[in-house]
């Protein structure tokens, strides 16, 4: 059996605000824009690279973990973020942080040897991780 990744889903509490975001962010383009029953507006975007978010506005949602820093996702049972890997992490943390992000952690060494790390909101308080490329790698090639 294969398995790959396909998308993360997001609850946002405004659908064209929070796919502006990805875009300016990380490069999500719309692909699929949907309504669901309920008033449900949906969007799936997806990088050059494949990534996909799946964007959904439910009237009268229920806020998150919105706030959370990684240990008190991790005291929550349930998703607790999203991670992309990116190929420059400082260039991206600054593009997200520019693009409406806040800051959770500033790029630092991952508990993954020989990679970096960051954390940020979103503009809807979604808990992102962002990965650096594998640096042991890099000096080998």
């Amino acid at each position: 059996m294969s398995v790959a990744p396909h998308h993360v889903g997001l609850s946002v509490p405004d659908l064209d605000a929070a796919a502006a975001f990805w875009a300016a962010a990380f490069g999500f383009e719309p692909v699929l824009s949907f309504d669901l029953p309920g008033g449900v507006r949906g969007a799936m975007l997806r990088t050059p690279g494949g990534a996909g978010v799946e964007l959904f506005e439910v009237p009268g949602a229920s806020p998150g973990l919105a706030g959370a820093d990684p240990p008190a996702a991790m005291r929550t049972r349930g998703l607790g973020h999203v991670a992309f890997e990116v190929a420059d992490l400082d260039a991206a943390h600054a593009r997200a942080l520019a693009a409406g992000a806040t800051n959770v952690w500033e790029p630092r060494p991952s508990p993954e040897p020989g990679r970096r790390m960051a954390f940020l909101h979103d503009p809807c308080g979604n808990l992102v991780e962002m990965i650096g490329p594998d640096e042991s790698e890099t000096r080998r090639g």
